[in-house]
């Protein structure tokens, strides 16, 4: 199934400054974080943003704040977004089936929100290319027990042009310049 921008919602996990700087290709990952907050915002997919613990490893990274709508991004203790009471009733809220997943770690908080949500209904599309872990071994494990899991591994460029659907429009041009 293809990604809608009418039936999807952005879910960024853990851009935190105590834990991108550590990030294997952390630069490249903002980048793809940026592009589909950039996306989202222009097509009107809502966002919602975890910070693990922030007390101990920071806020969210202002590359990335930057984008985030006011009082996306929402605290965690748990892992999981999914077992988060508070983040759960937020995604809820959204009413929106289709979720794009980016953030890190990707074998961790990523991992354990996105199997959790797909268990829990949502078509939890991960985006490969905007997530990311210490050690790229990490990163590829988490990706194929996601997979494994039914997440369907996605990259930015899949989820905007799927959100897009056609060319032609003040929209496509505007992105289309962003992903090159």
């Amino acid at each position: 199934m293809l990604l809608d921008r009418h039936r999807s919602a952005l879910l960024v996990v853990d851009m935190q400054a105590r834990l991108v700087p550590a990030i294997h290709e952390a630069e490249a990952v903002t980048a793809r974080v940026r592009l589909l907050l950039d996306a989202a915002r222009q097509l009107g997919v809502p966002v919602l943003a975890s910070e693990q613990y922030p007390k101990g490893l920071g806020s969210t990274i202002e590359p990335v704040a930057a984008l985030l709508p006011e009082g996306a991004a929402l605290p965690k203790t748990t892992f999981s977004c999914a077992r988060d009471p508070r983040l759960m009733a937020a995604i809820k809220g959204l009413d929106r089936e289709q979720l794009v997943v980016c953030g890190v770690e990707a074998h961790v908080c990523v991992l354990q929100s996105a199997i959790e949500l797909q268990e829990q209904g949502f078509a939890v599309h991960v985006a490969a290319d905007a997530v990311g872990s210490r050690q790229p071994l990490r990163r590829d494990l988490g990706l194929a027990r996601m997979r494994h899991a039914g997440c369907v591994i996605v990259d930015t460029e899949m989820a905007v042009f799927e959100w897009l659907r056609e060319a032609g429009s003040d929209e496509f041009r505007a992105l289309s310049r962003l992903v090159k």
